[in-house]
């Protein structure tokens, strides 16, 4: 089974508020998953953003529906319960409940005026059963990912020393190699078999990482890794970092998997990511705040 959209969670949340009584947000949505017969997978699976569970989210914006048509009040900060209208539509049995049958209030139908939705008019949103968040996000992931294969068509077509000094550049800005001028001097100098360069863990130096960092087009198998990691061995090197424009092959995600040296494969999607979460050759066209009313602002002393 999979998670509910938040249209479908409305008639289940009403029910539950059924009792007539008081309920936390929390315990709303525990009880609601155990109803729903969800696995803890699915209760565990996150927004793109990685700060909130789809579930809970979902959950969220069905309350808010719910208490915009006046199904649902709220008697005091964070608690919920069934309101008389709800009560009374509980009543009439219905089979479904969603933004069509809540526009026959009008009290919603203020509130989607409010959101600039004509009464007449299906939204994108509603029409892909979305909650905001999960349109907003569903957007910006499809950007994200659009830019993400701009970045790698221009990184398979780069210059080797071009795609060095990148590589360079990411490291660094996640952390790693101490300074850009330090890292720079480790990368292609080396000569080491299987070996392109050496960049230090941490700015103090405590450790150091040995890379290769090839712009390729076909897939990197196993016998590569090998040769990488042999070469690790000959320098009694612990660690490695294999970067490429390309992709990995099964026996070569298999193979690191089972050694001892911790080896990191690094594909050209995932190097395109890196460049986009770091700001390494992106820059900012727009940027949105998503906003929440800020609740203990309005508590009076």
């Amino acid at each position: 089974m999979s998670i509910p959209d938040y249209q479908s969670c409305m008639l289940p949340l009403l029910k539950f508020y059924s009792d007539d009584k008081d309920h936390t947000f929390r315990e709303t949505v525990e009880a609601l998953a155990k109803d729903l017969k969800l696995t803890d997978e699915e209760r565990r699976e996150m927004l793109p953003s990685g700060k909130q569970e789809i579930f809970d989210n979902r959950i969220g914006w069905a309350r808010t529906y719910l208490k915009k048509a006046g199904l649902i009040d709220s008697p005091k900060r964070g608690i919920n319960r069934i309101s008389p209208r709800g009560f009374e539509i509980l009543k009439q049995k219905p089979q479904k409940i969603d933004v069509h049958f809540l526009s026959q209030f009008k009290e919603f139908q203020e509130f989607r005026a409010l959101r600039r939705i004509q009464s007449d008019e299906v939204s994108e949103l509603e029409s892909n059963d979305k909650t905001p968040e999960e349109s907003l996000e569903s957007a910006y992931q499809s950007i994200r990912n659009d830019l993400a294969s701009d970045l790698l068509q221009r990184l398979k077509t780069c210059s080797p020393s071009f795609f060095e000094r990148l590589v360079v550049e990411v490291i660094v800005k996640m952390g790693y190699g101490g300074t850009r001028k330090d890292a720079g001097k480790a990368i292609g100098r080396s000569g080491d078999g299987g070996i392109d360069g050496i960049i230090k863990e941490d700015k103090l130096g405590l450790d150091a990482i040995y890379i290769q960092a090839k712009r390729w087009e076909n897939t990197v198998g196993r016998p590569d890794i090998q040769k990488f990691v042999g070469a690790l061995n000959g320098l009694r090197a612990r660690k490695g970092l294999f970067i490429t424009t390309s992709n990995f092959s099964s026996d070569a995600d298999d193979y690191v998997s089972r050694i001892d040296s911790k080896v990191v494969l690094i594909n050209g999607e995932t190097l395109a990511q890196l460049m986009i979460e770091y700001n390494v050759g992106v820059s900012t066209v727009n940027a949105y705040e998503v906003k929440k009313v800020d609740s203990d602002y309005f508590l009076e002393e």
